[in-house]
């Protein structure tokens, strides 16, 4: 029987729940301040938003540079200053409302946000033991749900401020949780040690095709739906933050039952069920001219995002522990190799119609499925064997 109230009241946990909560509060105000911001004030067109948005994804390419920096740094001390770097790109990005502006800020913002998420994966997954991963993986994205959720809930309330002051808040909120984490690292603690420099293993395999698929297809979400309801359906500042707002309510409510749904069904299970909902998802979305459905697609689409955590407890459970932290680095990097070109070409298709980047979606939505047969994790076999 496993002790949440003992897992909570690790230093670990504790200092991965305040840096998630300034890393979601800063992301979640670039991400709802960032269409309207480029639309309204920088003036970008849907082919510079989808160059842009490629520009975004290109530091979660390099997520590689991750294995090196270990070299001269410890996990915890990069996470740190991951999460500052992040605060920082967020909180300038009001004053450079041009089109080379944003893409600089956005690429300092994207390196903190992706290497972050490199190194926070490869410490709860060393941390924690296969049956407790789960449960702090979807308690930490129920965090990030919560931060995002204050955070719209700020941006609703003073969406008639100016942009400067909106992302400096935005950003201000990860450079203080940033500054608190270096004086609050958890001592480390009796693991496997890391082996340092590439590893790239082919009985790996699905984990890299799992990965790269899913940040492929997170992008049709993240550039193209809300691209969609901002340019096609006129959706304002304050409907955007309110939608984002009913996302991350779900979220933070759903997300904490996805680690016990994990071990009792199995990630193969759970990502058959979400691929199939992604599928019919994109589908709609080709077909979609009413704003009303537009946004309840986008909603599912959130929900959807909470599922993903099972491709990451599923390489736990075939991975060797001295594995995780240079393979959740080279995960990213598989997570972008394609998520660095379909925002670009995306962005190039919507000119012609913009039906064609949710049929792309299609694509990777079905080749996900596909995949997803291919998972041979017993439910909870070794979990349940480490446990004993």
């Amino acid at each position: 029987m496993i002790d949440l109230l003992e897992l909570k009241s690790r230093p670990i946990y504790k200092y991965l729940k305040y840096l998630t909560l300034g890393q979601a509060a800063a992301f979640q105000g670039y991400n709802a301040l960032y269409v309207n911001f480029a639309v309204e004030v920088a003036r970008l067109n849907g082919q510079e938003n989808g160059i842009v948005q490629s520009f975004k994804e290109a530091p979660g390419l390099l997520s590689i540079g991750v294995v090196f920096l270990l070299f001269f740094l410890r996990e915890t001390t990069l996470t740190s200053l991951a999460i500052l770097i992040c605060g920082v790109g967020v909180a300038v990005m009001g004053w450079f409302p041009s089109f080379y502006g944003i893409i600089i800020l956005t690429l300092v913002m994207s390196f903190g946000f992706h290497y972050f998420e490199s190194v926070n994966q490869s410490l709860t997954l060393q941390y924690f033991k296969l049956i407790e991963a789960p449960l702090i993986i979807s308690r930490l994205r129920a965090f990030t749900a919560l931060g995002s959720l204050s955070m719209g809930l700020m941006i609703l309330i003073l969406a008639g401020l100016d942009f400067r002051i909106l992302f400096g808040l935005a950003g201000s909120l990860a450079i203080m949780a940033a500054i608190w984490s270096f004086f609050n690292r958890p001592t480390p603690a009796n693991l496997p040690p890391q082996k340092r420099g590439l590893v790239f293993r082919k009985r790996y395999w699905l984990f890299y095709v799992l990965t790269g698929l899913s940040g492929a297809r997170r992008q049709i979400f993240s550039v193209f739906a809300i691209f969609l309801l901002v340019e096609h359906f006129k959706f304002s500042l304050t409907q955007i933050s309110l939608l984002f707002l009913f996302n991350n309510l779900i979220n933070w409510f759903l997300n904490p039952y996805i680690g016990l749904a994990i071990n009792k069904v199995g990630e193969k299970n759970l990502l058959l069920c979400k691929y199939t909902g992604v599928l019919c998802i994109c589908v709609s979305y080709i077909f979609c001219n009413n704003a009303i459905l537009a946004a309840i697609l986008y909603i599912l689409d959130q929900l959807s995002f909470c599922f993903t955590v099972s491709i990451r407890t599923f390489f736990q459970k075939i991975a060797a522990p001295e594995d995780i932290a240079p393979s959740m680095a080279m995960g990213g990097t598989f997570n972008h190799i394609v998520a660095v070109i379909v925002p670009f070409l995306g962005g190039t298709l919507w000119l012609y119609d913009r039906r064609l980047p949710f049929a792309m979606g299609v694509l990777f939505a079905l080749g996900s499925l596909i995949m997803a047969f291919f998972i041979r994790s017993p439910i909870g076999q070794k979990a349940a064997t480490e446990n004993t």
